[in-house]
């Protein structure tokens, strides 16, 4: 072995030091296996690790500094995206007005600790597919069991938090934005002439119709690959980003009253930018589309309206009301009307809930026991098998979970429920439940980017004043 530098000792000292307490923080005593290497680099220097710059070819030389360079960038990348923080951007308006669909964001994965990926082979900057190729961007083996390494603190009461799809487990590639689940139930429905009142069945028969019919359109859709494309399924880490407001913790019993948030039977302030759709009942005189902006409306948010209607809906915040109830020579009057409910979650059991009056509906909460009656199974049912990997059956007999007879389950994640500010425009645990604890992916802190998708270059398309904003 060459004889090593005290530079190069110390150097080697600093970078396995720095190396050894990534390893105790992310609890992974796999990488031990790289030491060696990192010894060779600094002292032995035994592997020929930049053997191309002594190549006396120019082009070799030229074209291995490109690939060392990188390389070396995509592995930095890597280990920024999955340890410290990911871009974001935002995609649709379920968080209007607090965050901006066009909002481009830093979310921190030490807020709450990063997750030891579950698939560790993949492709950085992507989610699950290969722009241009439409592949998937990641090997499915090996797959890794949920971990994650000490954050700042944990999810919070009113915290926006980025997650992972709980119901994108199973995905329509045509139909990427939509719930397979419900999808595959509306279509199954649809197919069969409904004789019965599902009203009238008791919760164990609701969930037989449930499955009847979300297994009929399931092979409709397998059945139709031109229409809905393939079917695949994702692992957690690779299932779409959603951003959500968390407005529910593990072991709180969350219900929407009249469109206000109830906590264990306390009312909640809502956040100060949360819109609702309002009934406007309108003078007749065009609102120009300025007063729209003023209001914060995005032209998505005004494509009810016509010029010259009389009745139309909007969502307003509450700033946003108070401006256009001021505004008598253009609004007469607006009314909160019940919004329709389709969709909502549990799908497998019929309620009288609705968007504006939910629940009530406990949030389960890791080592927490529950009961198991056929009232309650269908609320915790997906998150027994699908987020805890158990088999579950229901027998004449009772509930079997892993095959063992059983009338209580111990939760081993804890869940949080998670919606839009933009309340009425917003799918999210109303539609399709529990976020569990493995699927948090960080924390949205900063806004370094805004383009208003409305505006052109130079008329406004970039918010200026949304840079380097603080998410709150």
């Amino acid at each position: 072995m060459r004889k090593a530098t005290r530079r190069q000792w110390i150097t080697f000292a600093i970078v396995l030091a720095l190396y050894l307490l990534f390893l105790l923080w992310v609890r992974s005593w796999w990488g031990l296996i790289v030491v060696p290497f990192i010894f060779d680099i600094y002292i032995s220097k035994k592997i020929p690790w930049t053997f191309w710059k002594k190549s006396k070819n120019s082009t070799v030389r030229s074209v291995m500094s490109w690939v060392d360079a990188i390389v070396f960038s995509l592995i930095a990348v890597y280990f920024v995206n999955i340890f410290l923080f990911q871009n974001y951007q935002i995609p649709s308006s379920s968080l209007e007005k607090t965050l901006l669909v066009g909002d481009f964001l830093y979310v921190s994965k030490v807020s709450y600790g990063p997750r030891i990926p579950n698939t560790p082979l993949s492709m950085p900057l992507t989610q699950h597919t290969l722009p241009i190729i439409n592949t998937k961007s990641y090997i499915e083996k090996p797959q890794w069991p949920y971990k994650r390494a000490k954050g700042f603190g944990d999810v919070k009461l009113n915290d926006i938090v980025v997650f992972n799809f709980p119901a994108g487990d199973t995905v329509a590639l045509n139909r990427q934005a939509e719930d397979f689940y419900s999808i595959a139930y509306d279509i199954g429905a649809s197919s069969f002439q409904q004789t019965r009142d599902i009203n009238t069945l008791s919760p164990t028969e609701q969930r037989v119709i449930y499955d009847f019919y979300y297994n009929a359109g399931r092979k409709l859709i397998l059945s139709n690959p031109a229409i809905y494309g393939e079917v695949v399924s994702r692992p957690v880490d690779r299932r779409e980003n959603y951003v959500k407001r968390c407005v529910g913790l593990p072991g709180d019993t969350l219900q929407i009253i009249n469109r206000d948030i109830y906590l264990n039977g306390i009312k909640q302030e809502e956040p100060e930018h949360v819109e609702f759709f309002y009934h406007v009942y309108a003078t007749g005189k065009t609102i120009p589309q300025d007063f729209f902006r003023e209001l914060g409306l995005s032209l998505e948010d005004t494509r009810g309206y016509a010029p010259g209607a009389r009745e139309f809906y909007l969502p307003l915040t509450k700033a946003a009301y108070n401006k256009l109830l001021a505004r008598k020579d253009l609004a007469t009057a607006i009314q909160q009307d019940e919004m329709p409910s389709t969709s909502l979650y549990p799908y497998t059991l019929s309620t009288n809930w609705t968007i504006d009056n939910y629940g009530p509906i406990w949030i389960p909460k890791k080592g927490a026991t529950i009961q198991l009656t056929p009232e309650n199974l269908s609320f915790y049912e997906r998150c027994i098998h699908a987020y805890e990997g158990n088999t579950l059956e229901e027998r004449e007999d009772g509930v079997y979970i892993n095959g063992v007879k059983t009338d209580t389950y111990t939760f081993q994640m804890d869940y949080y429920w998670m919606m839009g500010d933009n309340r009425h425009n917003s799918a999210d645990s109303r539609s399709w439940g529990f976020v569990p604890e493995d699927h948090v992916v960080g924390k949205p802190i900063l806004v370094w980017l805004s383009l208003d998708k409305d505006r052109g270059l130079f008329n406004g398309k970039i918010r200026w004043n949304r840079f380097f904003k603080m998410v709150h």
